[in-house]
């Protein structure tokens, strides 16, 4: 009798789950939902169901050249932040990880500390330094702001991919006659292989997005995210639910994709551990 009433809130605790994931997740998603098929309403944003679906917003957004320049900018400033970010974040991960020095403790929280400060504080500190500096706001300016901020987000997940890399293989090649560059290039660096790339896949996706940092430091060229709400200042447009849509769907893929590099780098640790205990049982 008690294992039925056991088993009777088992399924009904079940459910109220299952009730509450969807609720959740109904929170989370429908918005976006409503945004992608309103992208698509020739009725424009006003009326429920849309009416007279048309690809004619989408035409327009393609037509739209403060757009696409837009998009270029973007696309510049992600692409220089990435190189930025993996060239301080892959050295700064090495010395977590490998070195011991008087400090460490505190420069292991210094490093993590934009992921911790809003994005406000980062861009109003990097504005007063550039004043500073004399130096004007431009797109060089944003790609300084944005490679800063996400040196963070390099540091975690190569020091993450560090923690399971073999150093026998390092030590190995060192008994052999190799030096530490080689070893570096020839040993670590391929083994680092796919949190460097999902590193660089998240930091691009997070910097394409990024506004609170490029609102401080933008010069006369826009990006696509200051451009977007410049126009939303004037109303909601079809042509913005257009390109939120693609936007949408292009963070949407890069991500999957980190995902993804992230999963198979974590099976092939595993593996290698599987492998190293058949060959040393012991």
């Amino acid at each position: 009798m008690e294992l039925l009433v056991s088993e009777g809130k088992s399924v009904s605790g079940s459910r109220w789950l299952l009730l509450h994931a969807a609720v959740v997740f109904a929170f989370l998603y429908l918005p976006i939902a409503v945004l992608i098929i309103y992208s698509f309403n020739g009725d424009g944003v006003g009326g429920f169901p849309p009416h007279h679906l048309t690809f004619d917003w989408y035409r327009i957004l393609f037509a739209d050249g403060p757009i696409w320049d837009s998009v270029l900018n973007s696309l510049q400033v992600a692409l220089a932040a990435m190189v930025i970010s993996l060239a301080f974040g892959v050295p700064a991960a090495l010395a977590l990880e490998r070195a011991q020095f008087p400090g460490k403790a505190l420069f292991r929280r210094l490093v993590l500390l934009p992921l911790i400060l809003p994005g406000i504080i980062t861009g109003l500190s990097l504005l007063m330094l550039f004043n500073v500096a004399g130096t004007k706001l431009s797109l060089l300016t944003i790609i300084l702001g944005h490679g800063t901020a996400l040196i963070s987000v390099a540091t975690t997940e190569v020091f993450a991919g560090l923690q399971k890399v073999d150093r026998a293989q390092e030590e190995a090649s060192l008994d052999l006659g190799a030096n530490y560059w080689q070893t570096f290039w020839r040993i670590t660096v391929p083994n680092l292989k796919l949190p460097i790339i999902g590193a660089a896949l998240l930091i691009f996706t997070l910097s394409m997005d990024e506004i609170a940092v490029s609102f401080f430091l933008i010069g006369r060229d826009n990006t696509l995210p200051l451009e977007i709400w410049g126009r939303l200042r004037r109303g909601i447009t079809p042509e913005i639910n257009a390109v939120s849509t693609i936007i949408f769907v292009f963070s949407l893929v890069a991500i999957l994709l980190w995902y993804r590099l992230r999963v198979r780098g974590e099976g092939g640790s595993e593996i290698g551990l599987e492998i190293a205990e058949v060959a040393d049982p012991v």
